[in-house]
């Protein structure tokens, strides 16, 4: 299946290609207006790129999934929330690769208003938020981590509180 994906992502560079240059030939006076927006668009993204590049270069570096169990394991009181929160936050890669640590997590012990924190904080990219500052701004992006970050322990309660079984009377 990867291997298909990645002939197609090729295939559509191609094809991409292939109308540009028809494009370019065509009419020289639209082709070169789509290199100028090309290059202005490389030039204001490609900065942002190699930044996220670092900061994922950093987190997977500096970042040991085995301290954060045990730490997760071992804390309580606020220190958890604030560390569910960072966790969440600070998580790199695809979501289903967490699954295994998160599920022995919580066969040792940890409550799912942690587990739903955690996921509910994923939602913020640390490493893309360089890119949402340039298109959106830095006020809208501080507002919105914030009121994220926020409302995940309230969402955690209550992932919680419905995921719990009922007992019957």
């Amino acid at each position: 299946m990867k291997k298909n994906a990645n002939r197609n992502s090729w295939l559509f560079l191609i094809i991409i290609l292939i109308v540009f240059l028809v494009v370019f030939i065509t009419n020289p006076e639209k082709g070169n207006k789509i290199l100028l927006f090309y290059r202005h668009l490389l030039a204001q993204v490609l900065p942002i790129l190699v930044l996220v590049y670092f900061i994922l270069l950093a987190t997977n570096y500096f970042i040991d999934n085995q301290k954060i169990k045990k730490i997760m394991l071992e804390t309580s009181g606020f220190k958890i929330w604030l560390l569910t929160v960072l966790a969440g936050i600070l998580s790199v890669g695809p979501v289903y690769m967490w699954f295994p640590l998160l599920k022995e997590l919580k066969d040792k012990g940890l409550k799912d208003r942690y587990l739903a924190a955690f996921f509910y904080n994923r939602g913020i990219k640390i490493q893309w938020l360089p890119v949402l500052v340039l298109y959106f701004g830095l006020k809208y992006v501080l507002v919105l981590a914030f009121v994220m970050t926020l409302f995940s322990i309230p969402q955690g309660l209550l992932t919680e509180y419905f995921s719990k079984p009922k007992s019957i009377k």
